[in-house]
């Protein structure tokens, strides 16, 4: 009686639409029937996995894939993560075995980072720092949106969307960029900046494994037990909450940007094959200095500069320098003997029509009266906001155009 008592009734069931009558149904009317309670809260229907070719798996076909083979071959948490995003609730999804693969790669690029924080840590105990830099607000901040947001997806049962989030965060934000914003600190020779850049280093890690642990349940506990952590296991660990003190959303702002300053830089040279040991003098001119001047080093390391110069002025000869444009900053490269002015001219008007298109299509979506009655005000207001920096974006590349005619 205790037993049924603890397992009836459960409060979800997550299955196929192809069996409501056959499975669903007839528990329901047996619980009622039996027990005079229904069997369970929630019943969460998900689509069914067909083959790459859209086709149901089956014995006849010879299209079924043996999980067991796929989790030898690519691990069981690239299966299940395969299977987990890219779909959305009641939809059917496609195998693809390439995806498998990927998501092997992206475990890969979740141990290596995990390898690289252990690496580094000589603490056996996480605690904040009091002083936080622009780039650990700017992780912190971010990591709290994301939880709140992973948490309300995984609430609505939109777990597809959820583990994107958190693939995008883990990827992007703390594999490409974090890490390398801290290697300054962490090779450097303060040590009070040391340690701040290890404890918000594993602090993040710690709530990322947690996020991630119900999708990729081995991997994620391996790492948490070799990490400075409290508790016996991961899966027991309490789940991440959003922290009012850990919103920054200036931080947020101004590391942002500075990453499309950097970000802009190094596409440009990449362009025009400059390679990153050539290095350049930088003028970027912009109307809020100050966001530029603390995340200068930052722009200098990563965007290959020998020196950076942050102004509101730009310079009075801009003959042989090439501008690169982000939207709300203009950078100047003396590049000229490296760049062919011609190409250059014909990439700034590939890009001012491709803004224009963007301009358009966004104005046309502004003008429809259904769309800016009938959408939620936030969604009409990032809309706006779009624009905004679109036509930003075409003003500077007019001048950039202008500048390099001269």
């Amino acid at each position: 009686a205790k037993d049924l008592q603890y397992w009836y009734p459960t409060s979800v069931l997550v299955t196929g639409y192809d069996i409501i009558f056959f499975w669903v149904a007839r528990m329901i009317f047996s619980g009622m029937e039996q027990m005079k309670k229904e069997p369970f809260k929630t019943v969460f229907i998900h689509g069914l996995v067909r083959d790459d070719k859209g086709r149901k798996m089956s014995k006849s076909l010879g299209n079924g894939i043996d999980p067991l083979e796929m989790a030898e071959k690519y691990g069981a948490d690239a299966l299940r993560f395969n299977l987990i995003t890219g779909n959305s609730p009641g939809n059917d999804t496609r195998f693809f075995v390439e995806k498998c693969e990927a998501m092997r790669n992206f475990a890969n690029k979740i141990w290596n980072a995990s390898r690289f924080v252990m690496m580094n840590l000589t603490i056996d105990k996480v605690q904040l720092p009091e002083k936080l830099e622009l780039e650990d607000k700017w992780i912190l901040s971010k990591l709290n949106t994301l939880i709140r947001e992973v948490t309300e997806n995984m609430d609505a049962y939109e777990l597809g969307v959820a583990s994107a989030k958190i693939y995008d965060f883990i990827w992007d934000t703390y594999c490409d960029w974090y890490i390398e914003l801290t290697k300054t600190r962490l090779n450097g020779e303060d040590e009070s900046a040391k340690l701040a850049a290890e404890n918000v280093l594993c602090y993040v890690l710690l709530r990322i494994l947690e996020l991630l642990h119900p999708f990729m349940p081995f991997l994620t506990e391996e790492i948490w037990q070799a990490l400075p952590h409290e508790g016996d296991f991961l899966i027991r660990a309490a789940w991440p909450t959003y922290q009012e003190s850990l919103h920054f959303p200036q931080a947020e702002s101004d590391m942002e940007c500075v990453k499309a300053a950097i970000t802009a830089v190094r596409a440009r040279r990449s362009e025009m094959n400059v390679p990153p040991s050539k290095k350049a003098q930088m003028i970027l001119v912009t109307k809020r200095p100050e966001t530029y001047t603390v995340g200068k080093h930052f722009i200098t390391r990563m965007a290959y500069a020998s020196e950076v110069t942050v102004t509101d002025q730009a310079p009075a000869d801009l003959k042989g320098m090439v501008t690169v444009v982000t939207h709300d900053a203009n950078i100047y490269l003396p590049l000229a003997e490296l760049v062919d002015i011609a190409a250059e001219l014909e990439r700034i008007a590939k890009e001012k029509a491709k803004a224009e298109d963007n301009l358009k299509r966004i104005e046309a979506k502004l003008a429809n009266e259904s769309f800016t009655s009938r959408a939620p005000e936030n969604v009409v207001n990032a809309e706006r906001e779009k624009a905004e920096k679109a036509r930003s974006l075409i003003a500077k590349l007019e001048e950039s155009a202008a500048a390099m005619k001269l």
